[in-house]
């Protein structure tokens, strides 16, 4: 067996189903209403009925074998699609891959391209407030960093990246968010970056919803030339907007005339933008050499996208009257979700995503699992502590005294759920 596997973290859906059983909902016996699970980034708005359809009526070209390029119709209607909402002019033949989900695309791209034959230029490791709580032996403070390369991602973070790096061969190596809830890159020292292959930034961001400005894509693209990473760019809730389009890498690139995109890669999905989660589609597009290395390792994996799904998904990346109507339901949760909470708790308004991400402060002593917990056992919502999306680093666990709820559920379920929590507040 892989010795990697014994360096993976239970995924924080596993702790949270423990840690609640322990004390379980009282409701039903109390007479209240539904228990209301706000913990999982599943959208569960109606997906688009014409999206459906077209997958419906396809269903018959299962009997062919799709290709793992994709067809040209659905990288044609990714081009399109970029162009419009980014002004990025991307290949359809070189520049765009089609991948199931960006769950699946942003494991796999690591696999397919770090080195971890690569030694470390370092004879000794730095102070580093980024390691993984789960260090083997030999990484720990003060010894060799032998043949370790890194993966840089942001802690808090989505646990995929952090899975991907350690069974690739490489160390995640986490930056703590500062204030704004986005990764501090600059406060990562020259000696690590030089160890660094690969670069996880996810904007708008999970759990925070901190959107990375134009100057800091710049920031990150001249320390990727400076160092030669990969980016790669997890916009998967890009289309999660309240006033402002939050600006993409690929865009960025664009405005600079990196028109080769070297060393930038975007993923995409339909999962958040269109109600699809189970579609499973996605693409990643950008730097045509490190695709062309992903097409091989691809086609190897054996994960090319179903015909049925491919053309589903042409229909879903040439509508936006869906994905605005989307983005109304949004609105109207966040406006009313924050009218309940907002005089009883630290919490305010994301720049985008579905995520709330409020200060426990001295809600339940400032504990996550203790909030969580006990919301679940008095009220029956279920949110995420937010120490389960964060390592421990030598300056604390910056998840921690934290939870994330997930505004997925409907309107009436968010309004219910936030009425819950408010109660659960003002008597902890």
């Amino acid at each position: 067996m892989n010795p990697a596997i014994n360096d993976l973290h239970p995924y924080p859906f596993q702790k949270l189903e423990k840690l609640l059983a322990e004390k379980p909902w009282t409701g039903p016996e109390r007479g209240m209403g539904e228990a209301i699970r706000l913990t999982i980034g599943e959208p569960r708005h109606a997906p688009p009925q014409f999206v459906l359809d077209v997958w419906q009526n396809a269903l018959p070209q299962v009997a062919k074998y799709p290709t793992t390029l994709g067809t040209p119709e659905l990288r044609q209607a990714i081009s399109q699609w970029l162009k419009q909402r980014f002004n990025a002019d991307v290949s359809a033949a070189t520049q765009i891959l089609p991948v199931n989900g960006t769950r699946e695309a942003l494991f796999a791209f690591a696999q397919a391209h770090i080195d971890a034959s690569t030694p470390s230029q370092l004879s000794r490791p730095s102070m580093n407030s980024g390691l993984a709580e789960n260090v083997r032996p030999e990484l720990v403070e003060g010894q060799t960093l032998a043949n370790q390369p890194l993966v840089a991602s942001p802690n808090p973070f989505y646990q995929i990246y952090e899975g991907a790096a350690l069974l690739a061969g490489a160390k995640p190596y986490f930056v703590n968010c500062d204030a704004s809830g986005l990764a501090d890159f600059d406060a990562v020292s020259a000696d690590v970056w030089q160890q660094v292959q690969l670069v996880y930034a996810c904007s708008p961001g999970n759990p925070t919803g901190a959107v990375v400005s134009k100057e800091q894509w710049q920031r990150l693209i001249a320390l990727s030339d400076e160092h030669d990473f990969i980016i790669a760019a997890d916009e998967c809730y890009s289309e999660i907007w309240f006033d402002e389009p939050p600006v993409g890498l690929l865009q960025v690139c664009a405005e600079i005339g990196r028109n080769d995109f070297k060393n930038c890669l975007v993923f995409h999905s339909l999962s958040k933008r269109s109600n699809l989660p189970g579609l499973r589609s996605g693409f990643v597009a950008g730097d045509a050499t490190a695709l062309a290395s992903f097409l091989k390792y691809r086609t190897y994996h054996g994960c090319a996208m179903p015909i049925p799904s491919q053309l589903a998904s042409i229909e879903a990346w040439n509508d936006e009257s869906h994905v605005e109507e989307n983005r109304r339901l949004y609105r109207e949760k966040f406006q009313r979700v924050l009218e309940i909470l907002e005089p009883v708790m630290q919490v305010k308004k994301p720049d985008a995503s579905f995520y709330l991400w409020p200060t426990l402060n001295d809600i339940c002593g400032g504990d996550d699992e203790a909030f969580a917990q006990g919301l679940h056992h008095e009220q029956g919502v279920t949110v995420l502590p937010g120490s389960y999306l964060s390592r421990d680093t030598d300056n604390g666990n910056p998840g921690a005294g934290h939870v994330r709820i997930s505004l997925v559920a409907s309107v009436e379920e968010c309004v219910e759920a936030a009425n819950r929590i408010a109660q659960f507040v003002r008597t902890n």
